[in-house]
């Protein structure tokens, strides 16, 4: 609470609903992405289209106000991914954030050769079967596989569906990696042991160097899918153990890095105009959806939340208002055996 002599910082006009496509620094966690955001856009709704760790960078799609109503649909998209794994080294969170797991035996990376690095590729693009991370955001028994890593505890998650439409190897080059030296338990560290480990107090250890392999890859994945499983199991594949070093997003959906900004230069932007710009809630929507234009006869019964003429998609449509405005989102469905489009959210008011 402030003094009567303080005078609390002034609050920034509320932005306008609509999108803000952040360029995500590294070492930030989404959700503090959000706490800027609030601040920047002077209000509290805001929220986000799916989490980025942070160690990655790239592409956070932020909803402002009424459009964060929006963000469950953005969730669901496809997206890219430009990353870096390392064979020989893997870790307890399948990425550089982790403790060492265990290192590869000797010769082991040097024998990886590029057709068997492809082929292993292969397998793992397509439809799979995917276990997620272990320090994923997954409930287990109501509580999340991370906190239950983090307490020293075995999890072990069910493979599910997902869709690696690309997997591209970019670039493969050998390198050093540096690892805890004098450790009974690396190489052929057990999860159980290296987990274990990871929640003592962190003490001066002394480290050597391995070889190891770093192969830059780019992605698309569904809404789903963890790139630093598909580091986990390439290295799995190949037997020399896998983790990611580096990772950033380029695209969600229908919004990549050539429309994302800085949060320097968001906040230069809201400071020289006043207000944060946002992307208006028409154009995030033309981005998301098929559209729809309506009628003022069809913008006023959606208005009252009645049903119109279908649009004749099989997926959700946008509708725009006469003047550009995002009325609804609307879904074909049969009802009384007519086909008809119901507003499964409506946006504007009549």
């Amino acid at each position: 609470m402030t003094s009567p002599t303080q005078q609390a910082p002034a609050r920034r006009p509320t932005a306008a609903d609509g999108f803000v496509v952040v360029d995500k620094p590294q070492g930030w966690t989404s959700h503090d992405v959000v706490g800027r955001m609030r601040r920047l856009a002077g209000t509290r709704k805001v929220g986000h289209a799916g989490t980025l760790d942070p160690m990655a960078t790239g592409v956070l799609v932020l909803g402002i106000g009424k459009a964060t109503r929006l963000l469950t649909y953005v969730v669901g998209a496809d997206k890219d991914y430009d990353a870096t794994i390392r064979l020989g080294v893997a870790t307890t969170t399948d990425d550089a954030e982790g403790e060492v797991l265990s290192v590869a035996e000797p010769g082991a990376v040097e024998r990886v050769d590029r057709a068997a690095l492809d082929a292993a590729v292969a397998d793992l693009t397509g439809d799979i079967q995917q276990v997620p991370t272990s320090v994923s955001a997954i409930k287990v028994d109501g509580k999340r596989a991370y906190a239950l890593v983090r307490a020293g505890e075995s999890v072990e998650l069910r493979a599910r569906p997902v869709t690696v439409s690309r997997f591209e190897v970019l670039e493969v080059r050998p390198v050093t990696a540096t690892v805890p030296d004098g450790d009974p338990d690396v190489p052929g560290a057990s999860p159980s042991v290296a987990l274990r480990q990871a929640q003592e107090p962190p003490v001066e250890t002394p480290t050597r160097d391995v070889p190891a392999v770093d192969i830059d890859v780019r992605v698309t994945v569904s809404s789903g899918t963890y790139v630093r499983a598909l580091a986990r199991d390439l290295g799995v594949a190949l037997g020399t153990g896998g983790h990611l070093t580096a990772l950033r997003r380029t695209r969600v959906g229908g919004y990549d890095l050539a429309g994302a900004r800085t949060l320097e230069q968001l906040e230069t932007q809201a400071d020289a105009d006043g207000t944060l710009a946002t992307l208006p809630m028409a154009e995030a929507a033309r981005a998301t959806f098929p559209v729809r234009e309506l009628d003022e006869d069809e913008v006023r019964a959606l208005g009252y939340g009645q049903w119109v003429a279908p649009s004749d998609r099989s997926e959700v449509v946008a509708a725009l208002s006469p003047s550009g405005e995002l009325v609804a989102l609307l879904e074909d469905t049969r009802r009384r055996g007519e086909n008809l489009a119901k507003p499964v959210l409506v946006l504007a008011a009549h």
